[in-house]
């Protein structure tokens, strides 16, 4: 009898989507889903499984301020936002901790010793 070869394992399909805020693409579960059922309301779909028009954002306190602040949800989903279901996604804003800043962007605004001008003083 022959030894039966064993295949490599097929790498699991990961779905990708885009924040509407930071235009980042992630995994589909790293993101929130907001959706816009085919009633009007606009509401957080936990499952990600509601029957409606889809956005995604970033569980970040800045991607939710941006998205707000840009209207970039009224964009999505072409409507108007009424204001009980803006409440809503405004509280639920509101439970989502402060960004801390990346390590990587700290250092970016850093400048180099070499690169400041030097102030001159006449006596």
């Amino acid at each position: 009898m022959k030894a039966a070869k064993k295949q490599p394992q097929r790498q699991k399909h990961l779905p990708l989507r885009t924040c509407i805020a930071c235009r980042e693409n992630k995994p589909k579960r790293e993101l929130l889903r907001v959706v816009r059922t085919p009633e009007g309301q606009v509401l957080i779909d936990a499952t990600g499984k509601k029957s409606g028009r889809g956005a995604y954002l970033c569980a970040r306190l800045s991607c939710w301020q941006k998205a707000f602040k840009e209207h970039r949800l009224e964009q999505v989903f072409e409507t108007a936002i009424s204001a009980e279901d803006r409440a809503a996604l405004e509280d639920y804003m509101a439970t989502l901790p402060p960004d801390d800043p990346r390590p990587s962007e700290a250092k970016a605004t850093k400048v180099p010793a070499s690169r400041k001008k030097t102030v001159e003083t006449n006596s």
